[in-house]
């Protein structure tokens, strides 16, 4: 079903389980370790020792401090077995900024952007995002892809109206139709939507924060041609879904074909899933979006 997105290990999950730590991280920390039991890579499991270096004394045992929390300690596991890589760390004993606004996410703040367009300030945005995920790193939804999650939250977004909406026999008639392309540099492919105004949708209840890992944003770009970016926050929020549901609904079939193309044509190189396309029609057939 459309709900059964797996979620990422709750904090004490992945701390008595996934690591063999107790809830006061009593238990003997090495690199060594902390590789056999999750994170991706042995460099990795040394970067996340090394920054919490000063919480460590004696035979690497970790004594907890006012400044230092399990569950700082467990976003920052969940960042590295996420697919964020020891270099998408930008925090020291889990301060920091976890989520950065991405590039391409910005469209969403031009007034002729073709769905959920913000009104809020691009930093305050980043502020909530990164507070909601900090307050609970356990509500990290798995994607479509390993580099790919999911943050469903209540909306904060004053006036967001839900984007998908479903077609009629008596709203049919207003449905346009454009060859479009998202960004400079991608194939136009053919859209369509309501345009604004003509169909009434009703108030958003929730949205959908969908994020990349720093890694595959920086291997997208580069296969785009385009210069690297400087953000070094592990996750990208690269998209805002307006929407009456906490679970996500279809990838549009469009998207999952430019995926399929590959990074060179804008897409993210993974292949269709022909179950996940098939529904994806079904949903997208019977609906179209507000822009």
């Amino acid at each position: 079903s459309l709900r059964s997105r797996p979620s990422l290990p709750c904090p004490r999950h992945v701390a008595t389980e996934h690591m063999h730590l107790s809830p006061s991280l009593s238990a003997p920390l090495t690199s060594s370790s902390l590789f056999a039991h999750g994170l991706p890579h042995r460099s990795a499991a040394s970067a996340l020792l090394k920054s919490q270096t000063p919480l460590l004394r004696g035979s690497r045992r970790v004594t907890p401090s006012p400044s230092f929390s399990v569950g700082r300690f467990i976003t920052l596991a969940t960042i590295l077995r996420g697919g964020g890589g020891a270099a998408g760390i930008s925090m020291s004993s889990g301060e920091g900024k976890m989520i950065a606004l991405d590039d391409f996410a910005r469209r969403q703040w031009a007034s002729d952007y073709k769905g959920l367009v913000i009104t809020m300030s691009q930093e305050e945005v980043e502020k909530r995002v990164n507070e909601l995920c900090n307050n609970d790193p356990s509500a990290l939804k798995e994607g479509y892809a390993p580099f790919c999650k999911h943050l469903f939250v209540p909306n904060f977004l004053k006036g967001a109206k839900v984007e998908a909406v479903p077609i009629t026999a008596e709203n049919e008639k207003h449905l346009k139709s454009e060859y479009q392309a998202r960004k400079e540099g991608e194939l136009a492919v053919l859209q369509r939507w309501f345009p604004d105004g003509s169909v009434e949708a009703p108030d958003a209840t929730h949205l959908d924060l969908i994020l990349y890992s720093r890694e595959q944003i920086k291997k997208e770009n580069e296969a785009m041609g385009k210069p690297p970016q400087d953000e070094t926050a592990p996750w990208g929020l690269i998209s805002i879904k307006a929407q009456t549901v906490d679970y996500e609904i279809p990838m549009n079939p469009i998207t999952m074909m430019r995926n399929a193309l590959g990074k060179e044509e804008g897409g993210s190189g993974v292949a269709i899933d022909r179950q996940k396309y098939a529904q994806s029609v079904e949903f997208w057939s019977k609906h179209a979006v507000i822009a």
